[in-house]
């Protein structure tokens, strides 16, 4: 049933029952019920009506505005889906590409260079592909039962379960309102870098990802049972992962601390507005 003609339906039923009601009283009921007395039901009988069909009706509006809410959210969700692989796509993928074709022409000119350009071209190859299936994957349809950013991360998560026997914990309280499309995207490469990182090095098998907001903010924070970094690397400026993570969370205007807590290393990213 539409909308326009639930509106008249709530506008008729009334005005009809009335009109049903002292037709009959006038035609048939006068000797049997007082003018007085059917000046009191007359009321009494249009709420009673009102109330047998026009409940239903509002109830059929509220199904109506749930359905809706819910292709409302649908509809976000993918919005925010697009714009996330909008941004993967125009900056890191198109950045990926020109890094490609420059290492190739370097490779061209130089055959007899020693330098392991070839290593160099297929890390590049490898990043470019996990780009464009992020891209993909963020264009499937989303289920809006769930936190959409939550299910970024959990894909992270099951790819790695696949390469690892690591066990994975997580607890996301960040609500979507306080992060933007620029900053999921930076912080989702900062938690994967961190990740890998853990993979590559830590040899660790329990990791946790907890992210919940703060008074003046939020805080996200990466730890695990490994056997940690040193307290050298966790403040070198060499070490590659450390240091893009690191330039990643300054380009944001975050906070990033790694350290090294009860036989756990901690790396904390926090934003404070």
């Amino acid at each position: 049933m539409s909308y326009k003609q639930i509106k008249w339906l709530i506008l008729t039923i009334p005005t009809l029952t009335i009109g049903i009601w002292e037709y009959v009283r006038h035609e048939f009921l006068l000797p049997y019920i007082s003018m007085e007395l059917g000046n009191w039901l007359a009321p009494v009988i249009v709420l009673l009506v009102s109330l047998l069909f026009l409940t239903q009706l509002f109830s059929l509006i509220e199904h109506n505005q749930e359905e809706l809410n819910r292709a409302k959210a649908v509809r976000a969700v993918l919005e925010e889906r697009e714009k996330i692989a909008r941004e993967l796509h125009d900056g890191i993928a198109q950045s990926l590409f020109f890094i490609n074709a420059q290492i190739t022409q370097l490779d061209r000119m130089d055959q007899g260079n020693e330098l392991p350009l070839h290593k160099l071209k297929e890390s590049v190859h490898r990043t470019n592909d996990y780009v464009r299936q992020a891209i993909a994957n963020l264009r499937h349809e989303a289920d809006v039962n769930k936190n959409p950013w939550l299910q970024g991360i959990e894909s992270l998560i099951d790819e790695l379960r696949q390469e690892t026997t690591m066990e994975f914990e997580t607890c996301w309280d960040i609500p979507e309102s306080l992060l933007s499309s620029k900053e999921k995207v930076e912080l989702f490469a900062i938690i994967r870098e961190a990740l890998l990182n853990i993979h590559k090095h830590a040899e660790a098998k329990q990791v946790r990802i907890e992210a919940y907001a703060t008074v003046t903010g939020w805080l996200c924070q990466i730890s695990d049972n490994g056997k940690g970094l040193k307290p050298e690397d966790m403040i070198a400026s060499n070490q590659y992962g450390i240091k893009m993570m690191r330039d990643r969370a300054n380009a944001m205007s975050w906070k990033m601390n790694i350290t090294r807590q009860n036989g756990e290393t901690l790396v904390q990213i926090r934003k404070e507005t």
